[in-house]
């Protein structure tokens, strides 16, 4: 075919030349030859399978910036940064659809008949941080009240301290808020783009701290949660125990592709590479949003991945199951993590919700 005119090109490319001039401007996609004289640009026809791939990139909602980095990659590695941002435009789509539920029962009343018959709910609660069997500094932080629960596990560096208390610093101000159950998911995400903000300012010019998150915020018998890294929240309920958190890390992401099954995953090298943090990439933070009801005899774990990576979930299981309060279960968890070798920072919150 030859070269062809950025009109023709963009009809074969089915683009509009605005958008073929906008990504020449952006470096993604340039003409072969412009034209000294006239500025007109030409495109080769080699140039059509490029042009289509960012064309239906686009149309996935990927941003531009990214487009670039997958258009300079091998088809083979550009298949998973592809697979992995959907995944992220999925749980974020989810978890919208989570609250628009919630406020359409809520605005509509049929959610209050639940409400009215839940029973006044209390909180117990216990936390501890640890720094470990190996570790000389500890990057985990963690905080309970009874508003709020939040494990936070930051980078390993000096400034991984700092991120994880930033981010949980950020939500404690919820705690004074008395907002209603519908307001609390917009609160929490509020928070946590603030929670980004704070991470990305404490960067230097030769250190980039990056923390995950886990947190709950309470109103009542409504749970606010989010979640966003490795750290992560299970629910035990009567005899069973929920992982509530997905891992937003590599080693997960080949997990759900069905590439590792879940006992390679544990022993994984790279299982503590994260595809999502606080002060991570230069976008907007990405977290996933849920909202819960609890009911009483509930028991929340939050913890890090110094637990989580150590400390099986049969034994897991059996910790919350058979040890009494609160502190004594936290105490148990530790003791767990001791006996694996704890190679990593601890963090745990234990939080059982009570009727009054």
């Amino acid at each position: 075919m030859g070269l062809l005119t950025i009109g023709a090109f963009a009809r074969a490319a089915r683009l509009t030349p605005k958008a073929l001039r906008l990504y020449d401007k952006l470096g993604l996609l340039r003409p072969a030859v412009v034209d000294p004289e006239s500025g007109y640009r030409f495109y080769d026809a080699d140039q059509l399978d490029q042009a289509r791939l960012i064309a239906q990139l686009r149309r996935i909602g990927m941003p531009l910036a990214e487009i670039g980095t997958v258009c300079r990659m091998e088809a083979a590695a550009a298949a998973e940064v592809i697979n992995t941002y959907w995944q992220r435009v999925t749980a974020d789509t989810t978890a919208r659809g989570r609250l628009a539920t919630f406020l359409v029962d809520h605005l509509s009343g049929r959610g209050t008949t639940m409400s009215k018959t839940n029973p006044t709910l209390a909180i117990r609660y216990a936390a501890h941080c640890d720094t470990g069997s190996t570790r000389d500094s500890n990057e985990d932080a963690v905080h309970a009240s009874d508003r709020l629960l939040a494990v936070a596990d930051g980078m390993r560096g000096p400034g991984g301290a700092a991120a994880s208390a930033a981010a949980i610093d950020a939500l404690t101000a919820l705690e004074l808020v008395d907002a209603p159950a519908a307001e609390l998911l917009t609160m929490l995400a509020s928070a946590v783009a603030e929670a980004d903000r704070a991470v990305r300012q404490a960067a230097t010019e030769d250190d980039q701290p990056v923390t995950t998150l886990t947190a709950i915020l309470r109103s009542g018998s409504q749970l606010a949660l989010v979640h966003i890294g490795d750290t992560r929240a299970y629910l035990l309920r009567g005899c069973e125990l929920f992982q509530l958190t997905q891992d937003h890390s590599y080693v997960q992401s080949l997990v759900d592709q069905g590439k590792l099954d879940r006992a390679e995953a544990a022993s994984h090298p790279q299982r503590a590479l994260l595809v999502r943090a606080l002060g991570a990439g230069g976008h907007d933070v990405e977290a996933d949003l849920a909202l819960r009801t609890a009911l009483p005899g509930d028991r929340y774990l939050l913890c890090s991945d110094g637990l989580s990576a150590v400390v099986d979930r049969e034994a897991l299981h059996t910790a919350l199951t058979t040890a009494a309060a609160p502190e004594r279960t936290v105490q148990q968890l530790m003791d767990l993590a001791y006996a694996q070798g704890a190679p990593d920072n601890i963090a745990c919150v234990i939080a059982d919700m009570v009727a009054v």
